[in-house]
């Protein structure tokens, strides 16, 4: 049996949130003091967790995924010992490392090598154990021409960049890590998976928050699924981020369904989308389908539909047009669509899909319809690097050829 590196038992956090008045003018707010005299604001309590229980193995990756507001930063605060529990206990059995937030255990007034120092001596290193990882630390952080500047001059790249450089080699048992590494270019990003990689590889524990769910599925062998404080599942990676994907594609399906002032005329509305799959390989077909109804009897007129894919920058990568293949709906009392997307190739990452319904104008507009994950497995023979990655919004199905 694998030894234990975390045990988290009904653990709670909860907040005080006092509640003030606004009040637009000095006077108003003069007038509320002089009757309020001397009385404490009423208080509201915000549990940010709740009865969170779950272990976790020593060796383990876990991410940790959930909508924001889920509980993901809080936990990790519990466990960092940044703030502590109201209720419950946590065990951490070793060194922690953690990079919560740009700037977390830095002091704004000392140099980058100072703080080298200060945060070893923060995670209990000796200064011989310190100094034996230095060299590695400043050649992976790539700040060494900064090395004798403040930290205050920092841009908030150059922080995450230090910082986890520090977490990951002062060997720590467990290494905690925030959102925080999308504040850093793509190739520090790469470079800092990989290093998580190496660290779980010897045998240590990684905590991982992402909204990147391609990064969470390479990366974790477990998944920690939170919603509204509490633990809503927990186990292997790729069947808990799909089930993540459901449920947030089912409340944003939900949410949209419902809402009365979705954009368009309203004559017809979509009334529900599926996809076939959570999780597609690069090169495999997307089919999504979907359900119009018209709202209004007296309408009649023949409709075409849009299908545009987005990706997780909020850029479309695809559009699809039911008139470009010579199709024009009557409505009638419903119709079933189903749209078939072959290609292009798209890359690793999330993707949305908005569906629209129009005519003379549009009659319904269906905005994250539904959303579908490519793995990160590239359809090419050779080495995929970097520079493939930045250069492109697709991948292209091609040959090159070359005669003497």
């Amino acid at each position: 049996m694998s030894e234990l590196a975390i045990s988290i038992r009904g653990l709670s956090k909860a907040y005080q949130i006092e509640q003030n008045e606004r009040h637009v003018t000095l006077a108003e707010q003069l007038l509320h003091n002089a009757r309020k005299g001397f009385r404490a604001s009423p208080k509201e309590t915000f549990w940010a967790l709740k009865d969170v229980s779950f272990d976790v193995q020593s060796g383990d990756v876990v991410g940790i995924v959930g909508r924001n507001g889920a509980g993901k930063s809080t936990l990790l605060k519990v466990l960092s010992r940044i703030t502590g529990p109201t209720e419950g206990a946590v065990d951490v059995y070793g060194r922690v490392g953690s990079l919560l937030e740009v700037g977390t255990g830095f002091h704004q007034e000392l140099t980058g090598r100072e703080n080298i120092y200060l945060n070893g001596a923060i995670l209990g290193m000796s200064k011989s154990e310190i100094r034996r990882q230095f060299d590695e630390i400043v050649d992976f952080s790539g700040v060494e021409t900064f090395l004798e500047t403040p930290v205050k001059r920092y841009s908030s790249g150059m922080y995450v960049r230090l910082a986890f450089a520090v977490a990951a080699h002062l060997n720590p048992e467990i290494l905690i890590v925030d959102e925080v590494l999308a504040v850093g270019d793509a190739e520090f990003q790469r470079k800092c998976l990989d290093k998580m990689k190496d660290v779980s590889a010897h045998g240590r524990t990684v905590l991982f928050v992402s909204h990147q769910l391609q990064s969470i599925t390479s990366l974790c062998n477990k998944v920690v699924f939170m919603e509204q404080g509490k633990v809503r599942s927990y186990g292997p990676a790729e069947a808990t981020v799909a089930e993540y994907l459901r449920y947030s594609t089912q409340k944003s399906t939900d949410t949209k369904l419902n809402a009365k002032r979705r954009p368009g005329s309203g004559e017809v509305r979509i009334t529900s989308v599926s996809i076939s799959k959570d999780f597609y390989q690069c090169d495999e077909a997307r089919v999504i389908e979907f359900r119009a109804e018209r709202m209004k009897p007296e309408y009649t007129g023949k409709v075409f539909f849009f299908c545009e894919v987005f990706d997780q920058t909020g850029a479309a990568v695809m559009f699809c047009d039911s008139r470009l293949d010579e199709i024009w709906i009557e409505i009638g009392d419903g119709y079933n669509g189903r749209v078939e997307i072959r290609g292009p190739w798209l890359k690793p990452g999330s993707y949305s899909v908005t569906l629209m319904v129009c005519c003379a104008g549009v009659i319904d507009h269906f905005e994250h319809a539904c959303k579908f994950e490519t793995l990160p497995m590239i359809p090419y023979k050779g080495q995929w690097t970097l520079e493939c990655e930045k250069r492109g919004a697709v991948l292209p199905d091609f040959t090159f050829q070359a005669a003497s």
